[in-house]
């Protein structure tokens, strides 16, 4: 049995309210955050990025691990806004976190799914036993343009999970990918902005992607949507996991405990996984997850997951760690976002 037997996350304490930066364009905040279905979302302050975050994810991911730590083959990180365009993210985090030298490490980009693959590839590597241990870790830091329909969704946060043979919590039965040559979404280098193709990231973008990846995996797996406990899809806003959850087959109580973006809103590469995260919290031995994430350019990775006897020794609060919140103004946030140059 390969699967995860350890995770971490991290959540910035800020957070501002979608009615607060609607008021500074003269925009109906209630009318954003219908539109959206997003109230507030998580803000990363002046002094944290892709790194730090990352490596608070990874740190409580490896707490009280040190055997295993020492059997760490490989270490991946996942990101869109990483702070370095050359020098690697994942050998910083290694070493902050005191791992051996004798390790794999590379970081990865696919806009919001860049994580997700890494942790198919540290599965497969597992399983073929060139690894013991991998470690997989997803970070962002997401940020528009002043005044873009981006800015009242992307947020912050990371995870990160260790992937194993012993001592699985979380076992990866079976995954499925479906990419494309899909430009919905993009930033070219030297540039501080993403641009985006507006309504083309939903029908032949989002939903094409993770329907694909979704119906091959039902067939790969020969089951149904009725059959599994949770379905945790990509939040890029508050209506899109609701109608592929719906498209797909699964129902609201299936989605409800990973549907979280309404309070954190959309942290890129770790949207899917703190989604993740939050049904980690309820599972059960045995229960089911479907999950599938998404990322621009464009391609989904759809994993089935299923809870062992060892889910209840890696469990950790979610909801009530996500409730130590500071609320903050449009100008500090342009200043924490590095809008405003000081």
């Amino acid at each position: 049995m390969i699967g995860i037997i350890s995770y971490g996350f991290y959540i910035p304490r800020y957070r501002i309210k979608l009615e607060e930066i609607a008021s500074a364009w003269d925009k109906c905040g209630e009318k954003v955050e219908k539109s959206l279905k997003i109230d507030e979302k998580a803000v990363a302050g002046l002094d944290e990025d892709v790194l730090t975050m990352g490596y608070e994810a990874a740190s409580q991911a490896l707490l009280n691990k040190a055997q295993i730590k020492k059997k760490i083959g490989a270490v991946f990180i996942g990101s869109e806004t990483f702070p370095y365009a050359v020098k690697p993210v994942s050998t910083s985090i290694a070493s902050w976190l005191s791992l051996s030298n004798n390790y794999l490490a590379y970081d990865t980009q696919f806009a919001c799914k860049a994580a997700t693959g890494a942790l198919i590839s540290s599965y497969s590597m597992v399983k073929s036993q060139d690894v013991d241990f991998a470690l997989v870790i997803a970070s962002d830091k997401a940020n528009a343009r002043p005044q873009d329909a981006l800015e009242y969704s992307a947020a912050s946060g990371a995870n990160a999970w260790v992937i194993g043979r012993e001592g699985v919590a979380l076992e990866i039965v079976d995954w499925s990918s479906y990419s494309s040559d899909t430009p919905d979404f993009w930033r070219r280098s030297k540039v501080d902005y993403p641009s985006h193709a507006g309504r083309f990231t939903g029908d032949p973008a989002y939903f094409k992607h993770i329907f694909e990846s979704s119906k091959n995996l039902l067939r790969k797996t020969k089951m149904q949507p009725s059959d599994f406990t949770y379905a945790v899809f990509h939040m890029p806003n508050g209506n899109f996991p609701l109608k592929i959850a719906k498209t797909l087959g699964f129902t609201h109580d299936q989605l409800a405990p990973s549907y979280i973006v309404p309070v954190l809103g959309n942290s890129y590469s770790a949207s899917a996984l703190m989604g993740l995260v939050a049904v980690l919290e309820k599972i059960r031995l045995g229960e089911t997850i479907f999950f599938a994430s998404y990322g621009s350019g464009a391609g989904s990775d759809a994993i089935v997951f299923k809870a062992t006897k060892h889910i209840n020794s890696v469990r950790k609060q979610f909801r009530s760690k996500i409730k130590n919140k500071k609320y903050i103004n449009y100008a500090t946030y342009l200043r924490y976002m590095e809008s405003i140059v000081m």
